[in-house]
C-alpha cells in the first residue's frame, strides 16, 4: 500500500513538475535549436509564401465578416494569400453572408458533418504550399502570418504553431508589449469599418469588440495554467518537437496533409504528429499570436477542456503508432505531456484514500492527508466565489482568492478527463 502510494505521487509529481523541469533544462542545454530563422527579417518572397487559409465553421454568420476583415488586415501580401471558408452545413445564413464576400474568399458549403470532415474538404481546395488553420472566434496580430510562415524556410520544419494569447493573461508581459500596438491600429481600424456595407460593418464591429479583456470567475487560474502550458511548448519546441499545435493559429506543409479521419476531435494534435511521424520538426513560434476570451466560468471552460482530453483518448485508436517509440520521435513528449495528464485524474482519489489509510503509520502520510484536504477546500472556495455576487472581475484578486481559483482550475481540467472518456465511449458529439 506504501509503495502505492509513492508510485502515485512519483506520477503526479512527474507530469506537472518533473517533466517540465528536465525538459527545460534539456531546453537550456540545446540553445541552437529554440528559434529555427529567427534572423531573417527581410521581405523576400522566401520570407513570404502563398497561403491558404483554410477556416471550417458552422452558424458563425455573424462572425465572419469581422474574421475577413482582420485577415484582410494582417501585413503580408494580399496577392499571396488564398482564403478558403466552408460552411459546415449551417441554419444561420452563413451561406449568404459568404455569397457577398466575393471572389477573394472561397467559399465551400458541405453537408454537417463536424469539423474534420469541413477541414479535409477546404485543404481539397488549396492551392498553396503552406497551409494555415484559423478558427472564427479568434483573430491575428498584424504581423501573425509573417511570423508564423518564417520558420517555414528551415526544410526541415513540417508545421508551426502559434500563440493563444488568452484575455486571463493580463499580466503576461507579451500581451503587453502587443496592447500598444493594437491600440494604436484602433483609430484605423474604425475608419475601415465605415467603408464597409452594412452588413459586413456589423461584424468588422463586433470583432473588434472582442478584443476586449471580459469578466472571468476563473480568468487568473486560466491565464496560470495557459502560460505554465506555453513554457512547455517553447522548451518541447526547442528539444525537438510540439506533440499538438494551438488550434487558433497553426500552419503546415500542404504537400504533409493526410486526410483526417471524419470524427476527429483533436485535428490540431493528430495533423502535426502525423508531421512529426514523417520526420518533420513541429515548432513554436511565439511571435505569432492570436487572441481570444478566457471562458467565463468553470463550467464553460469545463466543456472546452472536455473535448480536449476527450481528443486525447481519440488519438490512441486514431493512430497508435503514437505509442511506439521507434515510431513516433516525440514518443517521450506526447507520453509525458498528453498521455500522463489522463492517468492524473484517477491517481488523485486514489492518493486521498490511501494517505488517509497509511495516516497511522508515520506523520508524513498524516501531512499528506491534510494537505490534500486544504487543496480541496480551497478549490471548494473557488467554486463558491463562482456563485458570489462581485467574483466575475478581470481586477486584482485577494491573493487567497487566486490560489482558490487556480485550484479551482486544476481539478476542472482533471474532471474533464474523466468527462472525456465517458464522452467518447457514449459517443457524444464533443468535436462541435
Amino acid at each position: 500500500m506504501a509503495t502505492t502510494f509513492w508510485l502515485l505521487c512519483a506520477c503526479i509529481v512527474y507530469v506537472y513538475v518533473g517533466y517540465p523541469l528536465l525538459l527545460h533544462a534539456w531546453a537550456r542545454m540545446r540553445p541552437s535549436a529554440i528559434r529555427p530563422d529567427r534572423g531573417r527579417g527581410s521581405r523576400s518572397a522566401q520570407a513570404e509564401p502563398s497561403v491558404s487559409f483554410v477556416i471550417a465553421g458552422r452558424n458563425e454568420g455573424r462572425r465572419i465578416s469581422g474574421r475577413l476583415e482582420n485577415l484582410r488586415q494582417l501585413d503580408y501580401p494580399a496577392g499571396q494569400c488564398q482564403v478558403i471558408v466552408v460552411d459546415d452545413g449551417s441554419t444561420d445564413g452563413t451561406s449568404d453572408v459568404l455569397a457577398q464576400m466575393g471572389s477573394h474568399v472561397t467559399a465551400v458549403r458541405v453537408p454537417p458533418g463536424g469539423k474534420a470532415r469541413a477541414l479535409n474538404a477546404g485543404v481539397a481546395l488549396a492551392t498553396h504550399d503552406i497551409l494555415v488553420f484559423a478558427d472564427m472566434r479568434q483573430g491575428f496580430a498584424p504581423d501573425a502570418l509573417r511570423a508564423l510562415v518564417a520558420p517555414f524556410a528551415d526544410p526541415a520544419i513540417g508545421a508551426v504553431s502559434g500563440e493563444l494569447i488568452l484575455s486571463g493573461e493580463d499580466r503576461d508581459r507579451r500581451e503587453d508589449e502587443r496592447r500598444t500596438e493594437l491600440e494604436r491600429r484602433e483609430t484605423a481600424d474604425r475608419r475601415r469599418i465605415h467603408r464597409l456595407s452594412a452588413g459586413q460593418r456589423k461584424g468588422a464591429r463586433r470583432w473588434s469588440l472582442r478584443r476586449d479583456i471580459v469578466a472571468s470567475t476563473i480568468a487568473e487560474g486560466a491565464g496560470l495554467y495557459w502560460r505554465y502550458e506555453k513554457q512547455i511548448r517553447r522548451d518541447e519546441s526547442a528539444c525537438g518537437s510540439l506533440v499538438g499545435a494551438t488550434g487558433a493559429i497553426y500552419a503546415m506543409r500542404r504537400s504533409l496533409w493526410q486526410p483526417l479521419p471524419p470524427d476527429t476531435i483533436l485535428d490540431d494534435v493528430l495533423t502535426p504528429m502525423r508531421c512529426v511521424m514523417q520526420g518533420f520538426r513541429v515548432v513554436f513560434e511565439e511571435r505569432a499570436c492570436a487572441f481570444d476570451r478566457t471562458a467565463a466560468d468553470a463550467s464553460a471552460e469545463g466543456r472546452r477542456k472536455l473535448r480536449t482530453l476527450a481528443g486525447n483518448y481519440q488519438l490512441l485508436w486514431l493512430e497508435p503508432r503514437l505509442l511506439l517509440p521507434w515510431r513516433n520521435p516525440a514518443w517521450l513528449p506526447f507520453v509525458s505531456h498528453k498521455l500522463g495528464r489522463l492517468l492524473v485524474p484517477y491517481a488523485l482519489p486514489m492518493l486521498l484514500v490511501l494517505s488517509m489509510l497509511l495516516a497511522t503509520r508515520s506523520f508524513v502520510y498524516v501531512a499528506a492527508f491534510f494537505a490534500q484536504c486544504v487543496f480541496y477546500a480551497l478549490a471548494a472556495y473557488g467554486a463558491l466565489l463562482e456563485h458570489t455576487p462581485g467574483a466575475r472581475t478581470a481586477g486584482a484578486a485577494p491573493p487567497l482568492s487566486r490560489i482558490a481559483r487556480v485550484a479551482l482550475m486544476f481539478l476542472v481540467m482533471n474532471g474533464s478527463a474523466v468527462a472525456g472518456l465517458v464522452a467518447l465511449v457514449t459517443r457524444q458529439k464533443v468535436w462541435r
